[in-house]
């Protein structure tokens, strides 16, 4: 299975992995999935860290490319097939990272895992 981490669930299995539920946990260590990080995951973190909403243990572009890596994870790129997809989703979430991460995962049939239960308003399958 294809599995699109959500920004918290990227960052928590990064910093903090023994925080994830049991089920998401277990998803991200069986070798038979696919794990995938979203680009606009880096773009928030490196937001929510200069705004000092988050502390990272060294510069976004570090610690996104060590982390993505340590998860044995692929960085999905924001395209503009996924920019056209989440320009068009009805409006049950107003973030736009989250949107952006729901445009890449319809796009792509990416299962997201993540504890936002609206990304389940999208028809998008969840694990958490």
């Amino acid at each position: 299975m294809n599995l699109l981490l959500d920004t918290v669930a990227f960052y928590r299995a990064a910093t903090m992995p023994e925080t994830l539920p049991e089920g998401a946990r277990r998803s991200l260590e069986d070798g038979a999935n696919v794990l995938h990080v979203s680009q606009a995951s880096a773009w928030e973190l490196g937001i929510k860290a200069s705004l000092g909403k988050l502390t990272l243990p060294c510069p976004i572009e570090a610690f996104f490319t060590q982390s993505v890596r340590d998860l044995l994870a692929n960085t999905v790129a924001i395209d503009l097939d996924a920019i056209a997809r989440a320009s068009r989703l009805p409006l049950h979430h107003r973030d736009p990272f989250d949107r952006m991460i729901i445009g890449q995962a319809l796009t792509a049939g990416f299962t997201v895992v993540t504890s936002d239960r609206r990304f389940e308003d999208y028809e998008i399958a969840v694990i958490w």
